[in-house]
């Protein structure tokens, strides 16, 4: 699995690239003809926003989940490092951001089990939020696998379920991973909500794009929501471009092409995509300059 899995990763680009340019080939003069007025700017200008907002929240989740494995950091430390490294998704293999977190908690003090293990609960939590606010706006044919999904979630991360894989992985590379220091204690349910506010904000940053470009009705509003938070998971499980790229965008445009045209959501996807980035790279800015200034 190990040797075919690299090429895995490419048939699925491939197949999602194949995908992005036979929608843009069939819809390319709705993208075209797409013009974004004065009150559009002002709510792209609110979607960076809310973006940047989202990842700063997602930072001190992060802390929280530091906190909640006993090792106790500050909110603002916690901030920083995460958007130190989240710019590093893109580059290629998908977990140099977590590598990061890892070294520069280490660096602080944590110890490597505890530091990996928040960056693995870190994700998982973020899967159950999403799959939460799929439900809200889903189908009734896609509902089950939905229920289902976030049930298989929310017991994998269960204190009882979790232990017993970290020991069995500790087992495996024959090391005692039995120290109380590295089992869960309780739920962790407060960093839960916190992801489900980070989900939250990313949704709002979308549906703010989208209004940029169209104007979305209210009912319509549930349904975007369900949409983004879906293909944002894909982009986050689904093998493929670092950071999601293209596999956020396929789905989307696949979930909402029933509900918008597909030239508003092509055009949505694209611009979203250049907003997110934006975001992360103005965050790590903040970031460097933040310990420039803590240096000094």
């Amino acid at each position: 699995m190990q040797r075919f899995k690299p090429f895995l990763r490419w048939l699925i680009l491939g197949g999602v690239l194949f995908f992005l340019a036979q929608a843009l080939k069939a819809n390319w003069q709705e993208v075209a003809a797409i013009q974004i007025k004065a009150t559009g700017w002002a709510y792209l200008g609110g979607a960076l926003a809310v973006t940047l907002l989202a990842h700063i929240w997602t930072g001190w989740v992060w802390g929280w989940i530091l906190q909640f494995l006993n090792y106790p950091v500050k909110g603002s430390w916690a901030i920083r490092v995460y958007l130190k490294t989240n710019i590093a998704k893109y580059v290629p293999g998908n977990v140099w951001h977590f590598y990061g977190r890892i070294k520069a908690a280490t660096a602080a003090g944590v110890s490597t089990s505890i530091a990996t293990l928040s960056v693995l609960l870190e994700p998982l939590l973020m899967a159950a939020a999403a799959l939460v606010l799929a439900l809200l706006g889903t189908q009734q044919a896609s509902w089950g696998w939905q229920v289902l999904g976030l049930a298989i979630v929310l017991i994998a991360i269960h204190p009882a379920i979790l232990n017993r894989g970290l020991k069995l992985i500790g087992k495996m590379k024959g090391k005692d991973e039995s120290t109380s220091q590295q089992m869960l204690k309780q739920y962790p349910l407060l960093p839960l909500l916190g992801e489900l506010g980070f989900l939250g904000l990313r949704g709002a940053g979308f549906i703010l794009t989208v209004l940029a470009l169209y104007p979305v009705e209210p009912k319509q509003i549930l349904i975007l929501l369900s949409a983004f938070s879906l293909a944002w998971l894909l982009g986050l499980v689904v093998p493929g471009a670092p950071g999601g790229i293209g596999v956020f965008e396929a789905t989307a445009i696949a979930l909402l092409s029933p509900v918008l045209s597909p030239g508003i959501v092509l055009s949505a996807v694209a611009v979203y995509r250049l907003i997110s980035i934006l975001a992360e790279a103005v965050g790590a800015g903040i970031a460097w300059i933040w310990e420039l200034k803590a240096a000094t």
